[in-house]
């Protein structure tokens, strides 16, 4: 029973959240069971453009250090706020949320190229909480029973924990800058006087992840329809009762 239950619960995630956690909790089990090891996934721009090891430029997103409390930590808020990002404000637009993983993760690496950040990870469940705390700017949050605050905050109170557990806030820092920055392009700009929509979901990816809309003029010749459809049987019924 709990085995249906869990694959019924993984089953019913949103696809880009199923994905993208199935790849990083994958990607952490390799590493504990010896079959990889980080040295061959972090970020490293010489390897990426010398030794053409291009893998590097997402495997640094998908590890985040060894099973702990870290761990589970940073799988936790990547579930739940991708998850409410994709059936939220991104819900029937996959693609712009795709989009939204390719931006986020196109301006982490180039910041990456300037820094000696080897995993990227954390920065990005940041910025997705980011963006999701925005959105949602009246929701009450409660941390771990200690703290009320509203959604907006939820970012900088992480970064707290973080520097409390002696962590770097680097990371911290660039995933809400990172989120900031999508937020403003899609969210503020284009509704400021003189402002536009500059982030433009490329076609090709509304080809593959978004399905496309019925057209409500669409009228099929005869021979594409149904014989016997559901609203003639009820009018059926209704002329010639049992």
């Amino acid at each position: 029973m709990a085995y249906q239950g869990f694959a019924q619960e993984y089953l019913g995630m949103p696809a880009v959240t199923r994905a993208y956690t199935t790849a990083c909790v994958l990607t952490t089990a390799a590493v504990q069971l010896e079959f990889i090891t980080p040295f061959q996934l972090y970020f490293n721009p010489d390897l990426i453009f010398r030794k053409f090891q291009i893998w590097r430029l997402i495997t640094n997103f998908l590890f985040f250090g060894p099973l702990g409390f870290s761990f589970f930590f940073n799988m936790i808020f990547l579930y739940r706020y991708c998850r409410m990002l994709e059936e939220g404000s991104f819900r029937g637009r996959t693609a712009d949320f795709v989009f939204m993983f390719l931006f986020g993760g196109f301006l982490m690496t180039l910041f990456g190229l300037f820094a000696s950040l080897f995993f990227l990870g954390q920065a990005f469940t940041i910025m997705l909480v980011y963006v999701w705390s925005r959105r949602n700017p009246y929701i009450r949050m409660n941390f771990f029973g200690l703290l009320n605050f509203q959604a907006p905050f939820l970012p900088w109170v992480l970064m707290g924990f973080s520097l409390l557990l002696g962590n770097s806030i680097i990371i911290d820092l660039l995933g809400i800058a990172v989120g900031h920055i999508y937020y403003f392009l899609e969210d503020v700009f284009p509704n400021q006087p003189g402002g536009k929509k500059l982030l433009l979901t490329p076609s090709f990816l509304k080809m593959v992840f978004d399905t496309p809309e019925e057209d409500p003029n669409y009228n099929p010749l005869p021979e594409d329809r149904p014989e016997h459809q559901p609203r003639d049987q009820d009018q059926n019924e209704q002329h010639h009762p049992q």
